[in-house]
Order: structure tokens, then sequence, then C-alpha cells
């Protein structure tokens, strides 16, 4: 058994996100669907059809449900998912996070939510050009 993945983002956000990370690794290791939360969507219809999916995603060990933004739509409807132990909620995904999170199938629940939150915030740089010598940083 394994950990099921849950994204449920805004429009088309998590179904590329899922796209890049799977077409970098080659293979997504673990099961895994995404749900599109679109401008005009019945949050209530789309809490419904989320409940219907994390049932699906779970074999025994739990789902990990992915959001973009906190206190958005998708992130309010992915955290009425949340069940302690056995539906966890990470939220502020980005391809870093989701990479992260496929290296590591074999984690339990837990291990896994740490390993998102550390993979999302490493993820996370300011790219800045290296200073030259005599250039000043400009």
């Amino acid at each position: 058994m394994s950990i099921g993945i849950l994204i449920i983002t805004h429009s088309g956000i998590g179904s590329s996100l899922l796209e890049a990370a799977t077409n970098m690794l080659g293979v997504c290791p673990l099961h895994t669907e995404t749900l599109a939360v679109t401008p005009d969507a019945d949050p209530d219809l789309v809490l419904q059809q989320a409940q219907g999916m994390a049932e699906d995603l779970d074999q025994g060990d739990g789902v990990l449900v992915l959001t973009d933004m906190f206190g958005s739509t998708p992130s309010n409807i992915a955290t009425r998912l949340r069940r302690p132990g056995r539906v966890a909620v990470v939220a502020g995904l980005n391809l870093p996070m989701l990479v992260r999170i496929l290296n590591y199938p074999t984690l339990d629940l837990q291990a896994l939510v740490e390993k998102a939150v550390s993979g999302g915030n490493r993820g996370v740089l300011c790219c800045r050009r290296p200073e030259r010598e005599g250039l000043g940083g400009r």
C-alpha cells in the first residue's frame, strides 16, 4: 500500500504541475489525482467530488491533499477533508514540493507531509546574478 495524493488547485495548476513532475521523474510513483476548481464552481459540489476522490485514493495508508494557496476556495475545500492520521493537507503547492513528495513514495503520511513542507520551503529561493569583480553586482 502507499499514500494517495489528491491535488486541489485553481483551474489547471495542479494538472500542469503533476505533468511537469511526472515528465521530470519519468513516472508518477504514487496514485495521484487532480481536481481543478474553476471560478464558477459550486464549492459544496466540489467538496463532494473531492471527498469521493479522497476515499478512492485511500488504499489504507492515508491521503495527502495538496492545494495551491492557503485561504483560497481550493484550500478551504481541501481543509474540510482533513482527518487526523488519515487525510493531511498541505497548502502552497509548488513544483519542488511535488517532486520531493514523488521521490519518497514509501514514506508514511506524516513523513510525507514533512517532505512536502521542506521541499516547498527549500524550493523558494531568491536568484541573484553572481557578483563579478569590478562590476559591483550590477
